[in-house]
């Protein structure tokens, strides 16, 4: 029975290529897209699955409350940790990470590492597994270090049979390694290069034992079976108790949620990298939708052919069970051929787009997941794109067929010329996504961020850097290649430093205000074009100006009316504000710019800044700048990068999801026009006797290309007045969350539903044209 059924489908498979062409194309692209989608969510809701016992593992931030209202913070206390272990005895494991970039030396290897000083508890609370030594031990000399394989092979060419010897460090003295872990998973938030005992970071920083920095990520793993809500409610009282200060608390965050749900709003997770798996999600399945829409057409256009046949056979005795098999045994094995033809472009596509995404992602039919998967999704296609069809092709009468009375087709053109609608309602909102998201991100990029950032270099201070200073700006001055150097103790993009506490002259609830701190050298504002719009400038000998600082608008506002210059801000010490300066684009680069104080000093500074003479070649420069850090720093290599690029990863989402979006719509309008190619193909054969009388009655090409076109120009109208409200609505919503973005102007629109026509006409126009320039007598003949 069954291979009675596959044989007939694949006659008809055979006997029908071109449509069948069109329906395993169309239905291979759907599901060649749902898999890609379905790989990188795997990807994205895997996060940190690898941590054992993860959902007793928590990351402890802190809530601060400023102008009422709850500000969330990935740092806290060093003391907060301990305190934790021993005030709640669900706690189990407790530890910290400080985040360090260090160089090391192994004979002729050098590497610059960026790795944390941690508590012996992170070792557990990470579940990180050692090839060499363990962690009762790793850390009982505070000299040791615990380092990857990765960086084993990078100093020592192997990781075996190292454990006990010695890396240098800088100029301090050397570290002992005492084990080696595996290298970390791809996706895990928290990756781990090296490990150094934390007490080796704070033996000399008695301020590390205090409350007053947060400086740390704390983390926690509670026992088994420890209630959560109960254990949460015990730490958010755990500062207020040790610190007298209600206006901060520290809360549990889930591992679980370390990637996915990492945005804070008023102190509660309001979303993060789930609404994006959400969105692609949506976007997966709209596309299996619109290539199953395809099947239908196309199945229901051809149900005048198939009726003869069904006559026939429900004459002969078929029943109607016997002939929906048949119908769906079809619909199964041309979704099964997609299938095959997917995985093919599966293989072709991924590494394309992991190079996208940024992932490294595999197909695995090895993993249980992914093959259930791809059978599940054929199923799924086989049956919803066949179950229609089968239903109303098995439904003909016999009798009524052979008189050709109730001729097939009424209710099956309705449903096609719906499901068109349908296609093309999803076609032109991925459209009007795709044009809204590229604008807003050219929106943002084009903003004026308060300061020029062309052509400078951003390089990082260690070593001797600091020491030399004076020497490096005098030596790249000489250069003549650029145009101005300075420091700064913060990323110029980054919150940095903030504090609160601070009182000024004419200013009102003054300690309920986050100001952020720059430490700069005299050049830092003339060499990244900042501009200075009231006062003056730091001068060049930064102790004549210790209790100085220059501020912006935006701390200028808070101090009332008439000019800040010559007010005195209260912090450690008492400073006068000298001068102040525009707002500038830092930390939420999409957000208004926050209150900045920038003093002057040397040693707190954390990064290097050259403005490049413009139109000079830049590896002609870097190379100069090379030189002379080389002879000034010579234990580390130079690194850099461009301050316009590290603008550019700010977007890497939004860019990822316009480029994403991109793809898809592409994909979503091909699989449309695949199914509209068919449709005009049907229709131009149905009304072939009409065009060629319309030929002999002397109509045009151009007549009778109109007469085919305009029965779908129709359709495509009707889809543009339903899909225009809501890409509206929905990007609305989106734009909603970006303090500066765009107007949706009505252009936009226009010119999605100018392309969704574009593309309909020269889909159709194939067919019509041809059906057009068909000698009339061809067309006229009986069957």
């Amino acid at each position: 029975m069954l291979g009675n059924l596959i044989n007939i489908a694949v006659r008809n498979i055979r006997k029908n290529q071109g449509y069948s062409i069109l329906n395993i194309t169309g239905l291979a692209l759907g599901i060649t897209s749902a898999c890609l989608i379905f790989l990188w969510v795997e990807n994205e809701t895997n996060f940190d699955s690898s941590i054992p016992d993860q959902e007793r593992v928590f990351y402890v931030p802190i809530n601060q409350k400023y102008k009422g209202e709850w500000q969330t913070f990935h740092a806290s206390p060093g003391p907060l940790a301990a305190a934790l272990k021993k005030e709640i005895p669900e706690v189990n494991k407790a530890g910290r990470l400080v985040n360090a970039n260090l160089l090391f030396k192994v004979g002729d290897n050098i590497i610059n590492s960026n790795g944390h000083y941690a508590d012996t508890d992170i070792f557990e609370i990470f579940g990180l597994s050692f090839i060499e030594g363990n962690a009762k031990t790793a850390f009982e000399n505070l000299n040791s270090i615990v380092i990857t394989e990765e960086t084993a092979e990078k100093l020592f060419g192997t990781v075996e049979g190292i454990v006990g010897k010695s890396i240098f460090v800088n100029n301090s003295p050397p570290l002992q390694i005492s084990g080696v872990i595996e290298d970390s998973p791809a996706n895990v938030t928290y990756k781990f290069s090296w490990l150094c005992p934390f007490q080796h970071y704070s033996k000399e920083n008695s301020w590390t034992q205090t409350y007053d920095n947060n400086f740390v990520d704390t983390f926690v793993k509670l026992i088994p079976g420890a209630d959560r809500i109960a254990v949460d409610n015990k730490v958010r009282d755990i500062l207020p108790l040790l610190t007298q200060d209600n206006k901060q608390e520290a809360f549990l965050h889930s591992s679980k949620d370390w990637h996915l749900r990492s945005k804070f709003q008023n102190g509660v997770i309001v979303g993060g990298a789930i609404e994006f798996v959400q969105l692609f999600s949506l976007i997966a399945i709209i596309i299996l939708l619109i290539a199953c829409i395809n099947f239908m057409n196309l199945a229901t256009a051809r149900s005048e052919k198939k009726a003869n046949e069904v006559g026939v056979r429900k004459a002969l005795g078929s029943s109607k069970k016997i002939l929906i098999a048949q119908f769906l045994t079809e619909s199964m094995m041309t979704a099964s051929m997609a299938a095959g033809v997917a995985v093919l472009l599966l293989y072709l596509l991924l590494p394309y787009f992991n190079n996208l995404v940024e992932r490294d992602l595999t197909i695995g039919f090895n993993e249980p997941a992914h093959l259930i998967f791809l059978i599940g999704i054929t199923l799924v296609c086989g049956i919803f794109a066949g179950l229609y069809p089968a239903f109303y092709l098995s439904s003909f009468k016999p009798l009524d067929i052979f008189k050709r009375i109730n001729k097939p087709g009424g209710s099956a053109v309705s449903l096609r010329k719906g499901l068109i609608v349908t296609q093309f309602i999803f076609s032109i909102v991925f459209i009007i996504s795709t044009l809204i998201v590229f604008l807003q991100i050219q929106h943002i990029k084009s903003r004026d961020l308060g300061f020029n950032k062309e052509n400078v270099v951003q390089i990082p201070v260690n070593g001797n850097i600091i020491k030399n200073y004076n020497s490096i700006e005098e030596d790249m001055f000489a250069l003549g290649l650029v145009q101005n150097v300075s420091m700064n103790s913060s990323e110029i993009f980054s919150s940095g430093s903030n504090g609160s506490g601070l009182s000024w002259q004419g200013g009102i609830e003054t300690e309920d205000v986050l100001i952020r701190y720059r430490w700069i050298t005299s050049n830092f504002i003339e060499t990244l074009g900042m501009e200075i719009v009231e006062g003056r400038n730091f001068s060049n000998n930064s102790r004549n100006d210790s209790l100085n600082i220059i501020i912006t608008q935006s701390f200028a506002k808070l101090m009332g009316p008439g000019s800040a210059v010559g007010r005195i801000v209260t912090a450690d010490k008492n400073y006068t504000v000298i001068g102040v300066v525009k707002d500038y684009v830092y930390g939420d680069i999409y957000g208004p710019s926050q209150p900045v104080m920038f003093l002057s000093g040397l040693d707190e500074a954390s990064f290097l800044y050259v403005r490049l003479k413009p139109g000079i070649p830049q590896g002609m420069v870097l190379g100069s700048l090379q030189k002379v850090l080389k002879r000034h720093n010579p234990a580390f290599p130079f690194e850099y990068t461009f301050v316009d690029r590290v603008f550019q990863t700010k977007f890497k989402r939004e860019i990822l999801i316009s480029k994403l979006s991109q793809i898809f719509a592409l994909i979503a309008i091909l699989i449309s026009c695949l199914g509209l190619f068919g449709l005009s193909a049907f229709t131009a054969e149905q009304r072939k006797k009409e065009i060629g009388i319309r030929k002999t009655l002397g109509s045009s090409v151009l007549n009778i290309w109109r007469l085919l076109f305009q029965e779908f120009l129709f359709l495509i109208l009707i889809a543009i007045i339903i899909a225009v409200p809501i890409a509206y609505l929905l990007l609305s919503q989106w734009l909603q969350g970006f303090a500066y973005r765009i107007d949706m102007n009505f252009w936009v629109f226009i010119i999605a539903g100018a392309i969704a026509i574009l593309i309909a006409l020269l889909t159709i126009s194939f067919h019509a044209v041809k059906a057009a320039k068909n000698n009339p007598s061809n067309n006229l003949r009986t069957e």
